[in-house]
C-alpha cells in the first residue's frame, strides 16, 4: 500500500506515516486556529500523542470515563481524539434499570475505530461478556459453580445470563425430575455448573441438574449416616412402580417393598399408595455403602400372626376369601394379613388335575378347613373338599358290596374299564372281572367308550378313592355250578372247541368251562396222538388229571381215560376167563361198557 493510502473499508493505514499525517492535520488546525509558530517540541508531543491512541487494539476492553448523558446515550471518554457513545440500556442489568451518573468510570469494548476523527466504536454489553468469558473459563477449568439468571426460553430449553455471557440450560439439565413451568425459576440468581465451553463458536452448555444433584447427595450422605433401623419417620411417596414405591424422606430416598406396605397381601401398591401422599414408615435397613434404604409400612401394625395357632386350630371349619389363584392351588385371606392356602389336591373330590380357576374364582367367598398350621414359616394348609360331602363315603352308604350298578364307560385302559357313576365317581372294572372263561384281553374287545354296563359293586375303599367292580359276577361262578362233579379223577364229556398243533382247546359241561387236552393226551396209542383227526364240535370223553379251582385251571387226558378202562377191564374180567387172550379181555369189558350205557 503507499504511503498515505486508505484500504478499502475507509480506515486510515496503522503505519508510521499515518500517524505523522494525523499530527501534522492537527498540527496545521492549531496553526490556524491559534495563529501560533509550532516547534519542533509541539511536533513531538503531537507525535506521541498520536501512538497513545493508535496503541489501544480494538477488539480489547479499555477503561474510559462518561463525560456526559444525552438521548439515552452515554458519552464515553477513552482517551482517544473523539468521544464514543453506548446506549443506556447496555448499563442495565435482568430486573434493573441503568445506574450510571457523568464522572463514572466504566469498561467498554473497543469494536473499531472509525474515520479519520479517531471516533472509537464501544459497547459495554460486549465488555461484560469479554469480562464474563474470563471469569468463566477459570470456574469451567476448576469445576466450580457460576451464578445465573434464566431469562429466555429456546427451543430445546432456556437461555441464561452469566454476568454479560450468555448460555445455554437444556431441558433436562434444569431439574432432577421433569419440571413442566419454569416461570418460578425465570429471573432469580441461583447456582449453575459448565458442561461445556466454546469461546470461538460462542457457546457455553449449563446444568443446574448437577448442583441440585450435587446438593442432594450431600445432603443425603448425611441424612443416611444419621438413620438407625427402627426408627420411624414421615416422607412423601414419590414414585410407584411394581414392585413397590419410592418414599423421600426429605433429600433420600427409601424403597417401601409392596410385601411390606400391609399385612395382607397387595397385588400392586396403587391398591394402598398413591403419588404425593403422606406416609409414615419404618426403617428397616440402612446399606452405609451404597446408600439404599429400606423401609416398611406394616412394621408399625400388630403382626396378624402371633398366636395364629390358638385362633385356627386343625379341623376348624372357616369361612374367607379368595385373594389370588395359581397354578397349583389358591389362597384364602382368614382375616386381614393372615392368608392360606388350598392345595389344587384338596380343592374337589371328583375333579382331578383341573386348573383351580375352574373351581373357584377371586373374590369368592368360601368355606374351608384347617388341616396344618405353621407359625414359623408363617403358612396355613386349607382343605375345601373337607367342607363338602365325601362323595366314595356317600357311594359306599348307598351301594354297599353286591350291589348292581349301572353307568357309562368312560375310559378304557390296557388293565380294565372305568365306568362313570353316581355321585361323580368313577368305578374300575378290572380286566380279570370280565369275563369267567376268556382271558382279560380277549373279554376287553367286547366293550367300547360311551357304552352302557351293568356292573356288580366288589369293594369301596373310602381312604384311597378307590372303587372296584365286576361285570363276570352279574352271572354265577361256572366252578360254582358244576359243584362236586367235576373232581380229579372222574371222567367228562368235553366238546372240542379249538385244533392247535399241541393239542385241543374244549369246554366242559353247560357253563363251557374251558380246559385243555395236549398232544400226548388224545391217546394211548402213539399213532392216534394226532389233534388234526378231530374237528371243532367233536365230543370227547377225557379223565380230568389236575383240577385247581382257585386257579380255575383243568387238564384233561383222552390216554388216562383208556389206561383206566384197561386196568378195569382186567380186573373184572382177568380172574374168570383164564387163559382168555388180552383182547378178548377188553372185547369183553367194551361189550360190557356198552351194554351198561344201552
Amino acid at each position: 500500500m503507499l504511503p498515505g493510502a486508505h484500504d478499502p473499508g475507509g480506515r486510515p493505514p496503522d503505519t508510521t506515516v499515518g500517524r505523522i499525517k494525523a499530527s501534522i492535520r492537527r498540527l496545521n488546525t492549531l496553526t490556524n486556529t491559534s495563529a501560533l509558530n509550532p516547534t519542533r517540541d509541539d511536533f513531538a508531543a503531537l507525535l506521541e500523542e498520536s501512538y497513545s491512541f493508535n496503541d489501544m487494539q480494538e477488539g480489547a476492553v479499555i477503561k474510559g470515563r462518561i463525560v456526559g448523558i444525552e438521548n439515552d446515550l452515554a458519552i464515553i471518554d477513552v482517551g482517544l481524539k473523539t468521544e464514543g457513545r453506548v446506549a443506556l440500556k447496555e448499563f442495565a442489568t435482568p430486573g434493573r434499570a441503568a445506574n450510571v451518573q457523568v464522572g463514572d468510570t466504566v469498561e467498554v469494548y473497543l469494536e473499531r475505530i472509525e474515520n479519520s476523527a479517531g471516533e472509537a466504536v464501544l459497547s459495554r454489553e460486549k465488555a461484560k461478556r469479554e469480562e464474563s468469558w474470563i471469569r468463566l473459563e477459570v470456574a469451567f477449568e476448576k469445576q466450580e459453580r457460576v451464578e445465573g439468571q434464566i431469562f429466555g426460553r429456546v427451543k430445546g430449553g432456556f437461555t441464561v445470563d452469566l454476568d454479560g455471557a450468555v448460555a445455554f440450560l437444556p431441558g433436562s439439565q434444569v431439574d432432577i425430575r421433569p419440571v413442566r413451568d419454569v416461570t418460578p425459576l425465570m429471573n432469580i440468581p441461583q447456582p449453575f455448573q459448565i458442561l461445556k465451553m466454546d469461546k470461538r463458536r460462542g457457546n457455553i452448555v449449563v446444568s443446574r441438574r448437577a448442583v441440585l444433584e450435587e446438593t442432594r447427595a450431600e445432603q443425603r450422605q448425611e441424612l443416611v449416616e444419621n438413620l438407625k433401623e427402627g426408627q420411624v419417620l414421615e416422607g412423601v411417596v414419590k414414585n410407584i412402580t411394581d414392585y413397590g414405591a419410592f418414599v423421600d424422606l426429605g433429600g433420600v430416598d427409601g424403597l417401601l417393598h409392596v410385601t411390606d406396605i400391609a399385612w395382607r397381601r397387595v397385588n400392586h401398591p396403587t391398591e394402598v399408595l398413591s403419588i404425593g401422599q403422606t406416609v409414615k414408615v419404618q426403617v428397616i435397613k440402612v446399606n452405609q455403602e451404597t446408600q439404599r434404604i429400606s423401609l416398611g409400612m406394616k412394621q408399625l401394625e400388630a403382626d396378624p400372626w402371633e398366636g395364629v395357632s390358638a385362633k385356627y386350630p386343625i379341623g376348624a371349619k372357616l369361612k374367607g376369601r379368595v385373594t389370588n389363584i395359581t397354578d397349583y392351588g389358591a389362597f384364602v385371606e382368614l382375616e386381614p394379613g393372615v392368608e392360606g392356602l388350598v392345595h389344587v389336591s384338596e380343592m374337589s373330590w371328583t375333579k382331578k388335575n383341573v386348573h383351580p380357576g375352574k373351581i373357584v374364582s377371586t373374590s369368592q367367598e368360601v368355606e374351608v378347613m384347617v388341616l396344618e398350621v405353621d407359625p414359623v414359616k408363617r403358612r396355613i394348609s386349607l382343605g375345601l373338599k373337607q367342607c363338602l360331602d365325601n362323595p366314595w363315603m356317600s357311594f359306599a352308604e348307598k351301594f354297599p358290596v353286591g350291589t348292581i350298578v349301572e353307568g357309562e364307560i368312560k375310559n378304557i385302559t390296557e388293565f380294565g374299564l372305568f365306568i362313570g357313576l353316581d355321585t361323580d365317581v368313577d368305578g374300575m372294572v378290572h380286566m380279570s372281572d370280565l369275563d369267567w372263561n376268556k382271558s382279560g384281553e380277549e373279554a376287553m374287545q367286547a366293550y367300547q367308550k360311551g357304552q352302557i354296563v351293568k356292573a356288580v359293586v366288589l369293594d369301596v375303599d373310602t381312604e384311597k378313592e378307590r372303587i372296584s367292580l365286576g361285570i363276570k359276577q352279574l352271572s354265577g361262578d361256572p366252578m360254582e355250578s358244576l359243584g362236586d362233579a367235576i373232581r380229579k379223577g372222574a371222567v367228562v364229556t368235553c366238546t372240542v372247541t379249538g385244533v392247535t398243533e399241541n393239542g385241543l382247546e374244549v369246554t366242559v359241561g353247560a357253563e363251557a368251562m374251558p380246559a385243555f387236552i395236549r398232544r400226548a393226551e388224545l391217546s394211548r396209542d402213539r399213532s392216534e396222538q394226532r389233534p388234526e383227526r378231530f374237528a371243532v364240535g367233536d365230543k370227547i370223553d377225557a379223565r380230568v388229571t389236575q383240577f385247581d379251582r382257585a386257579a380255575r385251571k383243568m387238564t384233561l387226558s383222552v390216554k388216562a381215560l383208556e389206561i383206566a378202562e384197561e386196568k378195569e377191564a382186567v380186573a373184572q374180567y382177568g380172574s374168570s376167563d383164564s387163559g382168555a387172550s388180552l383182547g378178548d379181555i377188553l372185547g369183553a369189558a367194551l361189550r360190557g361198557a356198552q351194554d351198561d350205557k344201552k
